[in-house]
């Protein structure tokens, strides 16, 4: 699998070997591992309040930080409607689900589901529906499932409208509680959201069209995990089971906008997105309505149907030739890769050494991958060779029923998710109180996260059900050190 966001240097046999060691799961918990607390490698900051995931790289060169601090700029600018005297920040919309970046990820941090009663925020709806196989770019690609986007609502549900349009839906969410008894006598409380779509601008959504609820996720590390090895990753996959323990992780192929080839998902809840350049240009024109070099349509997500979105005025066309031009995106984006993982705590804590262990007897870090070692890089020090801690794989799994939603994404089925990296799980609600767990955010704690997992992970949260409390009070407060 190519690579074409990365100018790296290849590894020589002995180097592989050495960190093919280096990144063999622990078997000893008496004592943390080398270099455990810095879980973004030499990038690592060590702070732990709300600010936490808003910093730069620890070593983030000297003359780089006003760049950062640009695309800080730019990540929390708010969007205006067009026309307006402030050329640099008009364009958005006509339709748009935020104003922000920052709208959608608080303090670069986890959305949340809405309450019952609340308008949606960090929270939006993909779409998708069937189409038919064909020739074209990825019709090699084995288990590629091609999807389109809906004929009238596009690509993404946006529930909001410059003045003089009309949204394209409100969301109206509701939960129903689940009682999960577990051993030792405590009971677990599970909410599962029902969703429905109301006041639909231009009637039902055509047949066979999809919809996918998802909350943001935290900002942090993209540009470690943009910077692990393609080849590292796919050597994770076991589509078929071959080593006989359950676990099917999948690699997500998917098209690049950027570099217009196939190349390996890792961004996005179900790994539809190749690059951080990717994923931030497709959120400025589906979440905001922004025009980018790679999405120039300066109506975003507006379909042919949708006439008078198409007709309203928009931002393009002044010096800037789009919303956000090429010079604009790259800051943003330098921006993203560098926002720092924060250090772990309590790493030598008796009880977070215990609570480790129970994690790996359990059978998690068969997705929840504890440690990348990323590539030599020739043109971001910042990234280059770090060991990192992830826990993730960035796989597809099969996640069962209670999590599966019935939209595909590239190869991935609609109850397949990419392992959610753990790295700064922890300090979620120290950086935003309201940060939910899981894609939709429909998990209050991380033992309400735990017991949704279904399908490959079925039988490790099987083993958390029946732990004792204080085995399981360990595995929470390990989970809450990373």
């Amino acid at each position: 699998m190519t690579e074409p966001h990365l100018k790296f240097l290849p590894r020589s046999a002995e180097e592989a070997a050495r960190i093919a060691a280096v990144e063999q799961p622990t078997t000893e918990f008496s004592a943390p591992e080398a270099f455990e607390a810095r879980a973004g490698g030499a990038s690592t900051v060590f702070r732990d309040d709300k600010d936490t995931f808003l910093q730069p790289s620890a070593n983030l060169e000297a003359a780089r930080g006003l760049d950062f601090r640009l695309g800080h700029g730019m990540f929390e600018k708010l969007w205006v409607s067009s026309p307006s005297s402030t050329k640099a920040s008009d364009g958005l919309g006509p339709l748009y689900n935020a104003r922000s970046c920052l709208s959608c990820h608080p303090r670069d941090g986890r959305g949340h589901a809405p309450a019952v009663g609340e308008d949606a925020l960090s929270l939006v709806l993909h779409v998708a529906r069937p189409m038919g196989q064909g020739p074209g770019t990825m019709a090699g690609i084995a288990g590629f499932q091609p999807t389109g986007p809906d004929p009238v609502y596009g690509r993404q549900m946006q529930n909001r409208a410059v003045v003089g349009l009309k949204p394209e839906y409100r969301l109206t969410v509701s939960y129903d509680e689940i009682a999960i008894p577990l051993e030792g006598g405590e009971i677990a409380h599970l909410r599962a959201p029902q969703y429905r779509l109301d006041e639909l601008a231009h009637g039902p959504l055509a047949a066979g069209s999809a919809v996918s609820p998802r909350v943001a996720p935290a900002m942090i590390g993209l540009g470690l995990l943009e910077a692990i090895p393609a080849a590292d990753i796919l050597a994770g996959a076991d589509p078929d089971d071959a080593n006989g323990d359950g676990i099917s992780g999948r690699a997500n192929i998917v098209w690049s906008q950027r570099y217009q080839r196939p190349m390996l998902g890792r961004f996005g809840l179900k790994a539809g997105q190749p690059t951080v350049e990717d994923q931030s240009a497709r959120a400025f024109s589906d979440d905001i309505g922004i025009s980018t070099p790679l999405y120039p349509a300066p109506w975003g997500d507006c379909t042919e149907a949708e006439a008078a979105c198409r007709a309203a005025p928009h931002g393009d066309g002044d010096a800037r030739v789009f919303e956000v031009d090429a010079e604009a995106l790259d800051v943003l984006v330098y921006y993203a890769r560098n926002l720092a993982v924060p250090a772990r705590r309590d790493v030598d804590d008796p009880q977070v050494l215990r609570g480790k262990q129970v994690f790996y007897d359990a059978g998690c870090p068969a997705c929840h991958r504890p440690k990348f070692v990323t590539h030599r890089l020739k043109e971001q020090p910042e990234q280059s060779f770090q060991l990192i801690w992830p826990y993730s794989d960035l796989l597809l799994h099969d996640m069962g029923p209670g999590l599966s939603d019935d939209l595909v994404e590239g190869r991935a089925s609609g109850a397949e998710w990419r392992t959610a990296p753990l790295w700064g799980i922890g300090l979620a609600r120290v950086v935003d109180p309201r940060a939910g767990y899981l894609h939709d955010g429909r998990a209050r704690s991380l033992l309400e996260a735990i017991l949704w997992h279904g399908g490959e992970a079925q039988p490790q949260r099987d083993r958390v059900i029946g732990l004792p409390p204080t085995e399981r009070a360990a595995l929470i407060r390990f989970l809450e050190s990373l």
